[in-house]
């Protein structure tokens, strides 16, 4: 296995780090594009070609200790896939390291955030997504990518921010106060301090690479127009890291495109943007 960002490997040994990297290698259920089983690969292999050192946070994160752990590579139905990454996460809360997940397409986020809420009471899901994700089953199952947030929706305090596409069914589930679309972020920074003032203190962030505009991120299985920019996506989420306790992250649905590394470079710089605000912002990596 390779390091993330090819860093030394002092740095990347389960004692050593803070940091854990769980890939989850799933794409069971998703229902137009393919490939977010690849998405990790892609990503790791972009990886090596960052620059180390951050310098809007004027860190280098990586010092903290970056370990991947074996990818889960379940996929004999979205059961088995269900439970085995809930069996993991709550293994791994277990570590008081700093969790991380990579897809796989949404779906596998249920099993993340079902051991999450049940480690953190009053935990907020803060979802970065071009879809609401909350019907209550699609195509026979409640564990498909289409249901990713359902089961949050009633177990937490779920923020959705980006969304602009949602099937009819999903309206009764759809807690408006609580949504912000992405047309609602265009010029206007109101909505950033709005949705931050109805997040608990500790925080579980889902990230849905759709929730970015197709011009920049074309590699997923629904690329929606109309999505959200690089640094508005990064301005909102740094300011959640210095006020909120983020208790872990996944990113998912990255579905690599042959000829186009740009959007897998996009992604493992977010990746690491996100742990230089954790470790820069948190008193302590895992309070």
């Amino acid at each position: 296995m390779r390091n993330f960002a090819d860093i030394d490997d002092k740095y990347a040994q389960f004692d050593r780090a803070s940091i854990l990297l769980q890939p989850i290698l799933y794409d069971g259920t998703s229902t137009w594009g393919k490939g977010a089983d690849k998405g990790f690969h892609a990503v790791m292999e972009a990886s090596e070609h960052m620059e180390l050192y951050d310098i809007e946070t004027d860190t280098e994160v990586y010092r903290h200790g970056i370990h991947i752990l074996p990818p889960i590579t379940e996929g004999s139905s979205p059961e088995h896939v269900f439970q085995t990454i809930y069996n993991k996460t709550k293994a791994l809360l277990k570590t008081q390291k700093f969790l991380t997940f990579f897809g796989g397409e949404h779906a596998v986020s249920i099993g993340i955030i079902k051991a999450f809420y049940e480690k953190y009471p009053d935990l907020t899901i803060l979802q970065l997504d071009a879809h609401t994700d909350l019907r209550k089953s699609y195509d026979g199952s409640p564990l498909n990518h289409a249901c990713a947030l359902h089961d949050a929706n009633k177990h937490t305090n779920l923020v959705q921010v980006g969304i602009r596409s949602m099937d009819q069914s999903e309206i009764q589930y759809l807690k408006k106060e609580n949504c912000f679309f992405a047309w609602e972020t265009i010029d206007n920074d109101g909505w950033i301090g709005k949705s931050i003032d109805l997040m608990t203190e500790n925080v579980y962030i889902t990230i849905d690479l759709d929730v970015f505009d197709p011009s920049i991120m074309p590699s997923t299985g629904t690329p929606e127009p109309g999505g959200l920019g690089w640094y508005t996506v990064l301005h909102y989420l740094r300011k959640v890291f210095q006020q909120k306790n983020i208790v872990g992250f996944d990113i998912v649905e990255l579905a690599p495109v042959t000829g186009n590394p740009a959007p897998d470079f996009l992604t493992a710089k977010l990746y690491y943007s996100l742990l230089s605000y954790k470790f820069k912002y948190s008193e302590t990596s895992v309070r």
